[in-house]
């Protein structure tokens, strides 16, 4: 690696698309379509697009690609992951919407329209508190007149949990959620999804996050989730996979998300659309997003 004069690396050189086919060429990398490659390149950068040639190279050496690999198996992977992160965001709209109207009723009928404001109110006041700073933002950047009504007209500090719902992050509401100090108001809004309230916070953050990760058109398909969701007691029951790496994966996150839109709009096509993008990635590749091998006969996605 080359150095400046200050032994600091200095940058590659930069490359035009003809130089990067070149590139990829002489890594193994079959092109068949040499302008469809060029374009590729031209739109959606060789850095970005590269990352999906992993699975496709020899073990031990990301540089060189497996015989016979060619440019349209890593460009139809690309695709399916651009397909799966359009999938994903959809289905987190569904359960955020559901989430801030469930979040929203059981807070003002159970604790009061306001009682998400007070200290007792959480189980982490730190936390909580930087819930509010979050909440606070996000009302003083909305320029919806019902938040002008309540806000500027009533002179309301804090609107209804109805009103402060139309306006928080799905971020902010699943921390509000998860950060609940009174059970039975928790497990209210885990019954709507048919799960348990100490982990109906854990999914709705996550999901916060895997949608974050679809917005903003991040890589899906094999990512590793740090932080991944606290699973129900009977994962199977849910055609969740159990392996060790599984709940970290997609797959996991791709099951919870149907069951949840299940419950918020039984018959809803999201459930089948992604079972059948699936099944249009190479069977090779599914055990990295988590799949099990009998992913397709479980209950959540064999009854469709």
């Amino acid at each position: 690696m080359a150095t400046s004069s200050d032994g600091r690396a200095s940058p590659k050189p930069s490359t035009t698309t003809s130089e990067q086919l070149q590139i990829l060429r002489a890594r193994g990398l079959v092109i068949n379509d040499e302008s469809t490659a060029i374009r590729v390149l031209e739109h959606h950068n060789y850095y970005r697009l590269s990352v999906y040639r992993l699975p496709f190279t020899l073990p031990g050496d990301a540089d060189q690609f497996l015989p016979g690999t060619t440019f349209e198996q890593i460009w139809g992977l690309y695709q399916f992951d651009q397909t799966l992160r359009a999938l994903v965001w959809s289905g987190c709209e569904r359960v955020e919407i559901s989430l801030r109207a469930r979040w929203a009723y059981e807070v003002a009928h159970g604790l009061g329209p306001v009682a998400y404001t007070r200290p007792t109110y959480a189980q982490n006041v730190s936390r909580h508190n930087e819930s509010l700073k979050r909440l606070r933002d996000e009302l003083q950047r909305s320029s919806e007149e019902f938040v002008k009504h309540h806000t500027v007209t009533l002179g309301q500090e804090w609107p209804p949990s109805w009103v402060v719902a139309e306006v928080a992050t799905f971020g902010t509401i699943s921390m509000l959620v998860k950060n609940i100090r009174d059970p039975l108001v928790r497990q209210r809004i885990a019954t709507s999804y048919h799960l348990d309230e100490r982990v109906v916070g854990s999914v709705m953050h996550h999901l916060s996050v895997v949608r974050n990760f679809a917005a903003h058109h991040s890589r899906l398909w094999n990512r590793i989730f740090v932080n991944p969701p606290r699973l129900p007691r009977t994962p199977r029951a849910l055609s969740l996979s159990t392996a060790p790496e599984s709940p970290r994966n997609i797959y996991n996150t791709l099951v919870l998300l149907a069951h949840l839109i299940q419950c918020v709009q039984p018959g809803d096509p999201w459930p089948r659309a992604v079972r059948d993008h699936l099944h249009t990635l190479d069977p090779a590749l599914l055990p990295r997003l988590g799949a099990p091998g009998d992913w397709s006969t479980r209950p959540i996605w064999a009854a469709l």
